[in-house]
């Protein structure tokens, strides 16, 4: 079975209970959703940071990771704040506490520090806007955003790439294949706001099309150099033919803070 094959096979079973939780599910079922893909996502990424194995900076990240995510349920920014800033300060203390002997190394505790801000913190905004008004259709929009683009994306790349981007982040990624993104989120805006979202503005799905598609591409390129750190290809392999979750998270992961910050500050 060609990886291809694994990726639109993988896409058929996933998509439909996506939608389901999305569409049907509570707020409470759609968090449940939000914080088993990050913790995974954190799982994932703490390989790469950390290497195989148990360490306490592992068990320290997946604990604080955990923290902020339940705390976004409760949809206060200021307690989401307040937690943040408290688990990133308990990183910085409990790695002081195990500086006893030798150079002072702060190398782990700023990779703990970027992963829980990486990943639990970007991922916690899909459980504020869902509790915003007309959450359900906005989570859709950003999931319509990111699959759009990167469907035009795969596509117009393979078949019109020549120019290639970042070769020594991705080699696979082009030029090309960046506008047929652009493009292709864009279409997958407007398609949306016209069929099921008729209130939103067409120049804000414009925009949003637009911004949010460079955004989710600049949020897997960042993933790509991370797992090109790492020394790794995917992040993991819970995805057949996509790689580990957070091959899937990474673009999501940049827009979903974008759009809640949009439709908060600006729409509103």
């Amino acid at each position: 079975m060609t990886p291809h094959l694994k990726r639109w096979i993988t896409g058929a079973i996933a998509v439909p209970i996506l939608f389901g939780i999305i569409a049907y599910g509570s707020e409470i079922a759609f968090a449940v959703l939000i914080i088993a893909a990050s913790l995974a996502g954190m799982l994932e990424y703490n390989r790469m940071a950390f290497g195989e194995g148990i360490s306490r900076e592992k068990i320290q990240t997946m604990a604080i990771a955990f923290v902020i995510l339940l705390t976004a349920v409760s949809g206060d920014f200021r307690l989401l704040a307040a937690v943040m800033s408290l688990g990133v300060m308990a990183a910085m203390m409990l790695h002081l506490l195990r500086m006893r002997e030798g150079e002072p190394d702060m190398g782990p505790v700023a990779k703990m520090i970027l992963g829980i801000m990486y990943v639990p913190l970007l991922m916690s905004h899909f459980i504020l806007i869902r509790k915003a008004e007309e959450g359900v259709l906005w989570v859709f929009f950003i999931l319509v955003l990111a699959f759009s683009g990167d469907i035009a994306a795969y596509y117009a790349g393979k078949g019109l790439g020549r120019r290639k981007l970042l070769p020594n982040v991705s080699p696979g990624k082009t030029v090309e294949g960046i506008i047929g993104l652009i493009m292709g989120s864009i279409a997958g805006c407007l398609l949306f706001r016209q069929l099921f979202f008729p209130l939103l503005p067409v120049w804000h799905a414009v925009v949003l099309g637009l911004v949010g598609s460079v955004v989710g591409q600049l949020g897997d390129l960042c993933e790509s150099a991370l797992k090109r750190a790492a020394g790794v290809k995917d992040s993991g392999a819970l995805l057949p033919g996509h790689g580990g979750i957070l091959d899937r998270l990474d673009c999501l992961m940049f827009i979903a803070p974008f759009v809640y910050y949009y439709q908060a500050l600006i729409i509103r």
